[in-house]
């Protein structure tokens, strides 16, 4: 944890390969940041992508999990997500089912979803999320 000396920067052991130069996660006073996660397989990061949104989505939710876990947290205690789709009109809806399945209805985070150009490594979806431990 981080308190007067700052942040922490985290490299999550067996977590996905970053995409790009970037910790895992940043940690300050509690709140864990985590870096948008792609579809890749942190097992076997050079093999392709999985086909369609809810492959995707479902991979990037594991990945999201793995750092989670790395840093004894989990996706209860995520508080707010960003999610990026590449083709939102196509993909919102079965990307929503598949996104609601992680999370309890009563306990959702608060959400914004983006429609952009482009991901990185061609995926379809990333989402990026802040947790919070407990105190």
């Amino acid at each position: 944890m981080s308190g007067a000396g700052g942040p922490l920067f985290h490299m999550v052991a067996g977590g996905p390969r970053p995409v790009a130069p970037f910790s895992h996660a940043v940690e300050a006073d509690g709140w864990v940041i985590l870096t948008g996660q792609m579809p890749t397989d942190a097992r076997a990061p050079d093999a392709p992508l999985p086909e369609g949104i809810v492959a995707q989505t479902r991979a990037v939710m594991e990945n999201l999990r793995i750092v989670l876990c790395g840093l004894g947290l989990d996706l209860g205690h995520v508080v707010q997500c960003r999610c990026y789709l590449t083709a939102f009109e196509r993909d919102y809806a079965a990307f929503n089912d598949t996104y609601q399945s992680y999370f309890p209805a009563d306990r959702r985070p608060a959400r914004t979803t983006v429609g952009v150009t482009a991901l990185a490594v061609g995926a379809l979806v990333e989402i990026d999320c802040i947790a919070r431990r407990p105190e």
